[in-house]
């Protein structure tokens, strides 16, 4: 029973991930709905919502034991919600590059976008009301043994292993060279001669594909893993592999469109498996810091990436030009290096696998234990 618990803890971050990714496509829509050609007003949306957000729900976080064998239709109803918002923002994107929308289709099809939104409050609240509160006297030792089967390692502990490096540098590598990809798609579009609209679009698309990323890149491990006992490193290396051929496709043929959504995609797979990853591998108790810790890749790798190779890449081609730099020449450099650095990644990651079999293959076997 222990183990399943902690499956079904790790399947429901994992799953939860998945969830991230879309709000960048919506805040877009809001965008064009209320506050198109004035970016400052947006600019303080952005400063002031979020904050106003947390402090309008912090009243409703609680401590709600619950009987997780309950839990599946209610993810799933979540999935299927998030999957139907993200075809509709699909469908929308569309429309929007065939047809010039005027106001009041803004106005509707950001309405209908917000209610979906907002329909996982009818979801949790039924959750709520059909919540069958356990017994106290079985939580007390399902807890403690929960605990027993856990490493406990800290931040010092864990970054005393070489697992925590290899998991810290393959992030580096891949994430940084992605970020470097979205922070520039303005200025790559324009030197390939994309249009504004295009532009948004690609950044829409995005968002978009980097949520199903998160989505798939759970449910896709989770299978593997509960079927086979097959390690998520392993998922990990092959999202940078794919992403090597994003990156081949920009660096070539100038296809943001085809490109970019596999970089996104691959891109939202690892911040699907990163945190689980970290949460099988050093344990629940400080799992918080450790993930925040090798988060911190993310703007590293975004410096290095943006600043030191694209940025400086493209100043040397714009030079040359005196002006502005357009052709795939301004930025194929770039990312023939991200295809270098990421096949590190894959690198890294895949020696990570080969390090974790055991452990995952031990979580396996504890799992088959206590189903049978």
């Amino acid at each position: 029973m222990c183990i399943q618990r902690i499956f079904t803890i790790i399947s429901l971050f994992s799953k939860l991930q998945g969830f991230f990714g879309l709000s960048g496509a919506i805040l877009i829509q809001i965008y064009y709905t209320l506050f198109d050609n004035k970016p400052t007003t947006y600019l303080l949306m952005l400063a002031v919502f979020p904050t106003l957000v947390s402090l309008a729900f912090m009243s409703l976080v609680h401590i709600n034991p619950s009987n997780t064998s309950n839990d599946k239709p209610h993810l799933n109803r979540f999935s299927l919600i998030a999957l139907i918002i993200a075809t509709y923002l699909m469908i929308i994107l569309i429309f929007q590059n065939i047809f010039t929308f005027p106001s009041w289709a803004h106005i509707l099809t950001t309405t209908i976008l917000l209610i979906m939104a907002l329909s996982p409050l009818q979801v949790a609240l039924t959750a709520q009301r059909s919540e069958q509160r356990p017994p106290s006297p079985v939580m007390a030792p399902l807890i403690t043994t929960i605990e027993d089967q856990e490493v406990e390692m800290n931040l010092l502990q864990a970054m005393g292993t070489i697992n925590y490096w290899l998991l810290f540098l393959a992030m580096v590598c891949t994430s940084g060279s992605a970020l470097a990809t979205i922070n520039n798609i303005t200025q790559i579009g324009e030197s390939l001669d994309y249009s504004t609209l295009e532009i948004n679009t690609i950044v829409s698309l995005w968002s978009i594909w980097n949520f199903l990323g998160r989505f798939v890149g759970g449910f896709v491990s989770d299978l593997f893993i509960h079927r086979y006992g097959v390690g998520r490193p392993l998922f990990f290396s092959l999202t940078q592999l794919t992403m090597v051929v994003g990156y081949l496709i920009i660096a070539l043929s100038g296809n943001l469109y085809i490109g970019s959504v596999i970089v996104g995609v691959c891109f939202g797979s690892q911040w699907s498996l990163m945190p689980t990853i970290t949460l099988e591998i050093f344990g629940v108790k400080h799992m918080g810091t450790i993930f925040n810790s090798i988060g911190a890749a993310n703007p590293i790798g975004s410096y290095i990436f943006s600043v030191q190779v694209i940025g400086k890449i493209y100043d040397k081609e714009a030079q040359a030009t005196g002006g502005l730099c357009h052709g795939l020449h301004c930025f194929m450099l770039s990312y023939f290096i991200f295809v270098g650095v990421s096949l590190f990644g894959v690198l890294f990651s895949f020696v990570l696998f080969l390090r974790t079999r055991g452990f995952y293959a031990s979580i396996m076997q504890k799992r088959l234990k206590q189903l049978y």
